[in-house]
């Protein structure tokens, strides 16, 4: 790789991270180019001979930034050797942060919030979206096979599962940013564990919850499944 390339890259890689901040600060809509340079220390010009666009930069600022969890839910994986705990793991990353990190945890849900309302209407950013969302749903796909070929998951369509506990997270998600009283970030974490459970047939209580994931434990099934989420996702839901 040329120094060339390698500068070139840094800096998409820097405008990228300042258009994720930014987004999440002001809204898509209330951003302009000219707010994401100056935050990155460059020029408009620049962040226009990149991206093109403001709304393809947010197909990009948000792949960049699911790229970062899935790298994140990937390291955390490689500790937990049961399938069962993974996807509990998994949920409890998308549903109920702590407390340091709810206003990161909203911030990365506004971003798609904004994809979701401009998808719609322009052709480059549902293809972001269809993406994105096809990639997190194999993500949950690869950890329900390796369940079910270990004996701790029903045989149910892990496809099948995996759509419908993906589409539920996204939308008990969209209530809790907004602010509803009755769908708190615990009530849409238990929501989406009791639903695991039930439908892939483990016992799940609050008691079981694991907070706190072992590191550096990992054998090699374990690392198999986060390895296959880190594939199915590119970072990336």
């Amino acid at each position: 790789m040329t120094k060339r390339r390698r500068l070139s890259e840094a800096r998409q890689t820097q405008i990228l991270q300042a258009a994720v901040e930014v987004i999440r600060e002001r809204g898509l809509c209330e951003t302009r180019i000219s707010d994401i340079a100056e935050h990155a220390g460059t020029s408009s010009a620049l962040v226009i001979y990149y991206f093109q666009s403001k709304d393809r930069l947010l197909g990009e600022a948000l792949a960049f930034s699911e790229e970062r969890f899935y790298e994140k839910t990937a390291r955390e994986l490689r500790g937990i050797s049961s399938a069962r705990d993974q996807l509990v793991r998994l949920i409890e990353l998308c549903c109920s942060p702590g407390l340091d990190s709810r206003q990161d945890w909203m911030n990365e849900w506004m971003l798609w919030l904004d994809l979701w309302a401009r998808a719609p209407r322009d052709p480059d950013v549902a293809r972001d979206r269809e993406a994105l969302d096809r990639r997190w749903r194999e993500a949950i796909v690869e950890i329900v096979h390796a369940g079910q070929g270990r004996g701790e998951f029903r045989p149910v369509d892990a496809e099948d599962f995996a759509l419908r506990l993906a589409v539920t997270i996204d939308g008990l998600a969209i209530q809790v940013v907004l602010g509803d009283p009755v769908v708190t970030a615990d009530v849409m974490e238990e929501i989406c564990l009791r639903m695991a459970g039930t439908e892939l047939g483990f016992e799940w209580a609050p008691g079981l919850r694991r907070r706190s994931p072992s590191k550096g434990r990992g054998v090699a099934r374990a690392a198999q499944v986060s390895q296959g989420v880190a594939k199915a996702v590119g970072k990336a839901r």
